[in-house]
């Protein structure tokens, strides 16, 4: 099975003002050639430190919009504050370079306004979870069109290397000389908490599945999020090496996949069993001896809300950090296709507030007006 295919597509979504959805509008004009990865980098000298992770992710998003047969002019990127939010400068795409944390809230806007315009929310653990956490949430729970992409670096690294809301527990840095003691947020289960319905996971050396997974958040009809772990050179230099290592990966990343039972290991002999009296999932042996079957190991159901908490939670020194598609619903319609059809509707109605707007226009208007020339 591809591991990015999504399940079953749900009915077709009404009309948005009686015009074709933008989702279901051919990816590529067919009279316009295809353009390459090269063709969405800017003219700007990109200027992240050397071995940033930020590198391998643009590329890796340049290669996506060229694979979807993405067009410039209809392509907007949206950012907030801090390394990550460069990125608006290295697109040859419009983009926005904004405020701390308002991402989401600007991106949001610029959908309402132009609901056929594929938009990218980039942010940080910094911008989008501290400052910028009241914005997120509700660009999530609302379901607004926007691809979200949240590079997690655990650390604040363009205001050199305070702790940020998922610094690890005991991590020494300028603002935490003793080691934090604060809790991180998981981002995946925020956005879960939040009301979003497509939340997955990477990191930014996976650039064999990461244009996959990409085009799977752009496919999904609303809004979608996407965590990637993203190494920081100078302030967070390997907080990721033990799950992102090449002979560490396969012992520490579990890679969901959809209809597929959730094991993982080189030798591919561990795996997720539901404990039937605690509710949790248990890690325990697969095959051989001493293991179990592999038909009692839970099987990954994408569409499954509670069992995707359980893999973005799930946690302890055997456990393993789950990749891919956590969950998708792609069963609500997006906020501005909603929010619109309202417009419309009411615009529609000769006795609603359209009429008493068109009243009150008659209103202020009447008696002595005049007209500057």
């Amino acid at each position: 099975m591809d591991q990015f295919a999504p399940p079953p597509p749900p009915a077709p979504a009404p009309e948005l003002l009686d015009r074709p959805q933008p989702k279901a509008r051919p990816k590529a004009d067919p009279a316009v050639p295809g353009l390459a990865p090269k063709d969405f980098a800017s003219d700007q000298e990109v200027r992240w430190c050397p071995g940033c992770g930020d590198y391998a992710i643009l590329k890796g998003i340049q290669k996506t919009l060229a694979e979807l047969g993405a067009r410039p002019e209809s392509t907007v990127f949206v950012s907030g504050i801090g390394c990550s939010s460069r990125f608006p400068y290295y697109m040859n795409t419009y983009g926005f370079h904004t405020i701390h944390g308002r991402a989401p809230a600007v991106a949001t806007g610029i959908k309402l306004a132009n609901p056929f315009l594929d938009v990218w929310v980039v942010t940080g653990d910094g911008d989008g979870l501290s400052i910028g956490g009241n914005h997120l949430l509700h660009a999530l729970r609302r379901n607004v069109d926007l691809n979200i992409l949240l590079f997690n670096n655990a650390i604040y690294g363009l205001t050199k290397g305070q702790a940020s809301p998922t610094t690890a527990l005991g991590t020494r840095t300028p603002s935490t000389p003793e080691g934090s003691v604060d809790r991180p947020i998981n981002p995946c289960a925020f956005a879960l908490g939040s009301g979003a319905r497509f939340v997955a996971r990477t990191t930014d050396t996976a650039q064999k599945t990461l244009p996959g997974l990409l085009k799977r958040a752009h496919a999904h009809h609303g809004g979608s999020f996407v965590e990637i772990f993203q190494n920081c050179v100078v302030y967070n230099d390997g907080a990721f090496a033990d799950l992102t290592a090449k002979a560490a990966a396969p012992e520490h990343q579990l890679y969901a996949v959809h209809g597929q039972p959730l094991i993982w290991g080189k030798d591919r002999r561990r795996g997720l069993k539901l404990n039937p009296n605690t509710l949790k999932l248990d890690i325990v042996a697969v095959g051989g001896g001493d293991g179990v079957d592999e038909t009692e190991i839970m099987v990954h159901n994408e569409t499954n809300p509670i069992l995707a908490q359980m893999l973005a939670t799930l946690s302890g020194p055997a456990a393993p950090v789950v990749m891919g598609v956590l969950y998708c619903d792609d069963t609500a319609p997006p906020y501005e296709e909603a929010l619109l059809r309202q417009v419309h509707d009411a615009e529609a109605d000769e006795s609603g507030p359209s009429a008493d707007l068109a009243a009150l226009n008659g209103f202020l208007r009447q008696g002595r007006t005049w007209t500057v020339s």
